[in-house]
């Protein structure tokens, strides 16, 4: 498949990029595993090198440096001494000559001594937000010949360096949340010149744990809890629980966390989460509707007194935003401002940009009262743009300048603005809220990872350029089975610059490398399962399949869909039955399940909508796919249940989530098998046991059929066209059974160019239907040609004694049903170069141009899958300047393309661009908009995206159909073209248009999910 090969090359082109860092993500490498000139040893001839901290350190980096420690253990075997030690003394020797010495610049007594006495140029990370250095230093304490220091600018800084280290040693961040083993190795030595890292593009990286009913709760009830939880909220999430939490967000190198909400209530649900947090370093905060450090609505309930209503109720929701400020002041906090609604939803109408102006300034008095400070911009505060309070925003609430304005996505990973230039000068900044998890409209999504990566880097690179990197908060649901997308989005928050449209897809065969030891090989195969299940699932949420959805009829769609699946589950279960017992249940919970889980659930759908159309046309295969759809939904329990019983249970209910069957967006209570039908077997079709269907309709002969012509009865003989540019090659007729007997078949042609294989054939019970494939030899044909082809059957095992019972007018044991085929011999001419139109349509996938011509340093670049088929086209650097260009002015990308035929539209085509569904991320008054040309005609410009009202979405994006569901926009064009060689020009108007498909409709376009395969390149 040509959108598969080309991913596998650009992963590894990729990989090409990172060679060396196959145990480390996202970062220079420092670490090796034997001996050389220029390393210093961690552990060496089964001795480990002793680590010094001083006892003035911070308390989470102790606690650290003894993860470290096990993690070297973890590694070797060997765990190295862990010792506080207090400088000045007469000599460390007791130590050895060689140490590693970790603390926090500034903090560290042991390390200012170090810089002192070596005067160590610390100039880089000096005065720096969670940077580090480490590099090995001479003669740095009495008695010690050298040591490997590894100084942070504060806290977070000299933390990350340790947890940098451990995962170069081969200790993966996943260790305990996905069980993915340590690679051992017995030597472990570090480069003399050490890694470093500087400022973080992202300062504040952040996860949201939400929705969290029912998995991660009632998983969290059976692994943290005796079966009660807290004495008010009876949340489970206690300090137990979020000491794992904690651990594995700054392995990721996070340090913000929106905790779980909906039945919970951080800081009163267990009385040591709030100093847990912060001895650990992790910086505390609440998500968009729960200001004031307080969990709301749980808290409120809990405790407030009348409405939830500022105008009505200001003084007692005053006094509890006061308490919630009280109990968080002496912790590492930002604090949201603002409010919404009772239950996270809208203000009442007409109090909104006034109310909520009178709050905050009520929020900001409250900060500086008990905080006892005349300058509130020293408090870190956050105000998240969601939904109407966008609206607000636009239509002109004042925001306190140093207040981080945070921009929302649409909850679907489309965001919905990003910060103008006007607004890039504010000291709070602005950052970014984004979804791979959602409960809402259209329809929930949250059982199975869905998202792309490359939409993320798409998404999430606009906001770099665009400066929103004050704050990133990802709503990772029950965190699992997120696990790769959370750490991809926590990896490209801290260092952005490392990630291009190039090698973005590297990023997760270096995941697989680490996460499962793979070698090279294996690794792309990792990759490329990946991105096309994350590619499949993200085209659909799993939660709005149905049986219709990929066309049963056109374009072989349903089938070459579920073929791509049943390949990527092939690969995964070699790759998954090859791995020592160790490394397989990281792999089934991060690979294998999904894969699984996702074949099985599509195929169920797809079954579904087989058996029902069979049905329809009076086939016995019909109750086949009843039974396999019957079959595919107690595999979609056993698949649930072998995730909950593996390792003992460890990871029990994280599959609870129901996902099948939804009747409106909310989940559904249980899982519903999808509907199907059952035919009579024993009772024989009305018009003979033959059934003739023919590719590309719902119809089927012999009889009447509501698909067989409009009318619907006394319709003629079916035809089916072909020519040589059909991407398919060929067509097919299916011979089916409809009844208890079975019969032989034989086709007869009455000319020589059509080649039918096979040409006879037999249908019995146990094989209810046979696919007859029909091709041309081109040689022989001449122009437009018709063939006839009659299928006759025999039911010669047919009862006589049951004939005779029927009346003289039933028809007869033989049948026969004759099919048209007609052949179009299409030539391009010698020498062109391009698509051709064939079946119809020219189908184009955007990467696949021509020509690009590149205008001010921009030019279209291709973003490798993204997208529903292959991939997407943008303009690129993205940049922060917003050029936009008027139609034929900027830059573009060109196809070449042949048309044999236009008269079916009288002289006119259709050209369809299928986009990404972006929004107007600069404002309704910069619509995105694209402009196409066909040769030297005028460019015809399409803003595609209209205004909303503030603080809403565009028609088109909401519904089980809309642009969010089926995750593309439609832009459709009419242009007067002429049979022949033209050029189609795709200009650039505005700069986050994302172009994933163009085709062309001469008249042959029929309805699929994907739209036409892409046509063949001459």
């Amino acid at each position: 498949m040509p959108s598969r090969i080309g991913w596998v090359v650009s992963v590894v082109m990729g990989t090409l990029a990172f060679a060396g860092s196959v145990l480390a993500i996202g970062q220079n490498t420092c670490v090796s595993f034997k001996t050389s000139g220029s390393n210093f040893p961690i552990v060496s001839d089964r001795k480990a090198t002793p680590i010094l901290l001083s006892p003035d350190e911070w308390g989470g980096v102790q606690r650290t440096a003894s993860d470290f420690a096990s993690d070297i253990e973890q590694v070797t075997g060997i765990k190295p001494t862990l010792k506080n030690v207090t400088s000045p003394r007469n000599s460390f020797s007791s130590f050895g000559s060689q140490v590693v010495i970790v603390g926090t610049l500034g903090k560290s007594s042991l390390i200012d001594e170090v810089v002192i006495r070596t005067k160590l140029d610390v100039s880089s990370i000096e005065g720096k937000w969670e940077a580090f250095l480490t590099k090995e230093v001479p003669n740095p304490l009495p008695g010690i010949h050298s040591a490997y220091v590894m100084i942070g600018s504060d806290k977070r800084g000299t933390i990350y360096a340790l947890y940098d280290h451990s995962e170069q040693f081969g200790v993966s961040p996943w260790y305990w949340w996905a069980d993915v083993p340590t690679t051992k190795h017995s030597e472990l030595f570090v480069e003399s010149s050490g890694c470093s890292h500087g400022t973080p593009t992202v300062k504040y990286r952040a996860i949201l744990l939400n929705d969290e009913q029912p998995a991660l709760q009632n998983w969290a009830f059976e692994k943290f809890t005796n079966g009660k939880g807290a004495a008010l909220t009876n949340s489970p999430f206690n300090h137990f629980f979020y000491s794992k939490v904690f651990e594995l967000m700054l392995r990721l190198k996070a340090n913000y966390l929106w905790p779980a909400i909906w039945a919970s209530a951080f800081a009163i649900d267990d009385s040591l989460n709030q100093p847990l947090a912060n001895w650990y370093g992790i910086v505390m905060g609440t998500t968009h509707e729960e200001p004031m450090m307080r969990s709301t609505p749980v808290e409120w309930d809990l405790f407030g007194q009348g409405p939830w209503d500022y105008a009505a109720n200001a003084q007692n929701i005053y006094n509890y935003w006061v308490e919630g400020v009280e109990r968080s002041k002496d912790y590492e906090n930002i604090f949201t401002v603002g409010m919404r609604g009772a239950g996270d939803l809208p203000l009442p109408a007409g109090e909104g940009i006034p109310l909520l102006m009178k709050a905050v300034s009520d929020q900001r008095g409250i900060l500086m009262n008990v905080f006892n400070i005349t300058d509130v911009t020293t408090i870190p505060q956050v105000w998240t743009l969601y939904k109407e309070v966008q609206g607000y925003y636009e239509e002109g609430l004042k925001v306190p300048d140093d207040v981080t304005l945070l921009w929302s996505d649409d909850n679907w990973g489309n965001i919905r603005r990003y910060p103008l230039v006007s607004e890039r000068n504010r000291t709070g900044g602005a950052g970014i809220y984004y979804h791979v998890d959602y409960v809402g409209q259209p329809r929930d999504y949250k059982w199975i990872t869905s998202s792309q990566i490359e939409r993320t880097f798409e998404q999430m690179s606009t906001a770099v350029a665009r400066e929103a990197t004050r704050i990133w908060v990802l709503n990772v649901g029950d965190l699992k089975p997120y696990e790769m997308h959370t750490e991809f989005f926590l990896t490209y928050a801290w260092d952005a610059a490392r990630w291009t449209p190039t090698n973005v897809g590297s990023f997760v065969n270096s995941w697989a490398q680490r996460e499962f030891d793979l070698d090279a090989s294996d690794a792309a195969e990792v990759a490329s399962i990946m991105h096309n299940l994350t590619r499949h699932n993200s085209r659909r949420k799993p939660e709005l399949l149905n049986s219709t959805l990929y066309s049963l009829t056109n374009y072989r769609e349903a089938e070459n869909v579920l073929a791509e699946l049943q390949s990527m589950s092939a690969a995964s279960t070699r790759i998954y039955n090859k791995l020592p017992a160790d490394a397989k249940p990281a792999f089934f919970q991060m690979l294998q399940h999904p894969v699984q889980a996702t074949l099985t659930l599509t195929n169920m759908w797809i079954a579904g909508g087989m058996n029902n159309l069979r049905a329809s046309q009076g086939r016995n295969s019909a109750n086949d796919y009843a039974a396999q759809v019957e079959q595919l939904f107690g595999q979609d329990f056993e698949l649930e249940t072998e995730y909950h019983t593996m390792l003992d249970g460890k990871w029990d209910h994280m599959m609870d989530q129901t996902h099948v069957m939804y009747y409106y967006w909310q989940e559904p209570e249980m899982n519903a098998m999808p509907y199907v039908t059952k035919v009579n077997t024993k009772k024989q079709a009305r018009h003979g046991p033959m059934r003739i269907i023919p590719e590309g309709t719902a119809g089927a002969w012999p009889g009447d059929n509501q698909f067989n012509c409009a009318a619907g009865y006394g319709c003629p003989d079916p035809v089916l066209t072909i020519d040589p540019f059909l991407p398919e090659g060929n067509r097919f007729v299916d011979v089916a059974l409809g009844g208890p007997n079975g019969f032989t078949f034989a086709t007869t042609s009455n000319v020589s160019w059509l080649k039918i294989s096979p040409a006879k054939g037999s249908v019995s019970a146990g094989h209810p239907e046979q696919r007859v494939f029909l091709s041309v030899d081109w040689d022989k044909v001449t122009g437009v040609e018709a063939a006839l082809i009659v299928f006759n059957s025999s039911a010669a095992t047919q009862p006589q004694e049951w004939r005779s019972t029927l009346p003289s007018t039933y028809p007869s044991p033989t049948e026969a049903v004759t099919v048209t085929v007609i052949a179009n011999h299409t030539l391009a001419p010698a020498g062109f170069k391009g698509f051709v139109e064939g079946d119809g349509t020219v189908s184009i996938e955007a990467a696949h141009a021509s020509r690009n011509t590149t205008v001010q340093g921009i030019t279209w670049i291709e973003i490798p899958g993204l997208g529903r088929t292959h991939s997407g086209v943008t303009p690129w650097p993205r940049g922060g300047s917003e050029l936009n260009f008027t139609a034929g002015a900027g830059p573009s990308i060109e196809y070449d393309f042949y048309l044999f035929n236009t008269v079916a539209q009288g002289g006119n085509v259709t050209i369809t661009t299928l986009v990404s569904p972006s929004l107007n991320g600069l404002g309704d008054d910069r619509p995105l908009g694209l402009a196409m040309q066909i040769d030297d005609g005028a460019p015809q410009t399409s803003y595609f995206v209209p205004p909303a009202t503030p603080g809403d979405l565009p028609d088109g994006w909401d519904g089980d159909d809309g642009w969010v569901a089926n995750n593309i926009i439609q832009v459709p064009q009419v242009f007067q073209v002429q049979p022949g060689a033209h050029t189609l020009k795709l200009w650039m108007i505005e700069p986050t248009v994302v172009v994933q498909k163009i085709i062309i409709d001469t008249g042959g376009v029929r309805a699929s999910f994907l739209g036409p395969p892409e046509s063949i390149r001459v």
